[in-house]
């Protein structure tokens, strides 16, 4: 089966409800949701199907409308194992998309994707964790144009063109996109000559090279090539 850049599976999980009037249970479920325990459980559960959580959102409230997002790869042995039957043009067994490196991709199928889901919804029932009225529960993969968390995250992606927005002005600019060629002391080093930089950025680009610190990273994400 081939790997595509983005799976995305859905579902609608019940989860206990509380007594009381509406204001007291939102509350309630706001304050009995755990996401670092949730997190945790997402954790535990993916090394069971050999992958790893990349990221995990929580979007809503005490309300009907409440979604966990689950964003997952292989983790790093099984993503060695891709790179090594891409490297042996195996193409029966891996079809990979044109011009795309094997490592920006997450590796994970709908079936991993479904699998996930269905244990993890299980376990969060179970478990109560999370409390209150229905909810939706979506898995998917990070994407090609994923997001950048860990330091882990940029030492891996050295030599890719990525999206930085940073907390303060750096050259009194927030935004940057440039090749990231080197990551070291916690500080990421992006080449300005890869991409035509636009609007404050092109004006603010005195230099070839900018220097981001990491602790002033409010997001970052990877740009795809094609």
């Amino acid at each position: 089966m081939g790997y595509s850049p983005l799976f995305i599976c859905s579902e609608i999980c019940l989860a206990q409800g509380f007594c009381g009037g509406a204001g007291q249970a939102a509350e309630r479920i706001i304050m009995a949701l755990n996401l670092d325990t949730i997190r945790a459980t997402a954790d535990r559960v993916a090394a069971s199907h050999h992958l790893e959580v990349v990221d995990l959102e929580f979007q809503g409230g005490g309300g009907k409308f409440r979604t966990l997002r689950v964003f997952i790869e292989k983790n790093a042995e099984e993503r060695a194992k891709l790179a090594a039957r891409a490297a042996e043009e195996s193409t029966e067994e891996v079809v990979l998309p044109k011009g795309i490196p094997v490592e920006m991709l997450s590796g994970v199928t709908h079936e991993d994707c479904a699998m996930f889901a269905q244990d993890f919804g299980t376990v969060l029932d179970v478990e109560d964790l999370m409390p209150g009225t229905e909810y939706t529960l979506e898995v998917s993969s990070p994407g090609l144009e994923r997001k950048l968390y860990r330091p882990s995250d940029y030492a891996r992606f050295t030599g890719s063109l990525v999206k930085v927005q940073t907390f303060t002005p750096v050259n009194n600019n927030r935004q940057w996109q440039g090749r990231l060629t080197e990551f070291a002391g916690d500080v990421l080093t992006l080449d300005l000559s890869a991409v035509k930089q636009k609007g404050k950025a092109k004006k603010a680009a005195t230099a070839t090279v900018v220097e981001i610190p990491l602790a002033n990273v409010e997001k970052a994400q990877v740009v795809a090539e094609f």
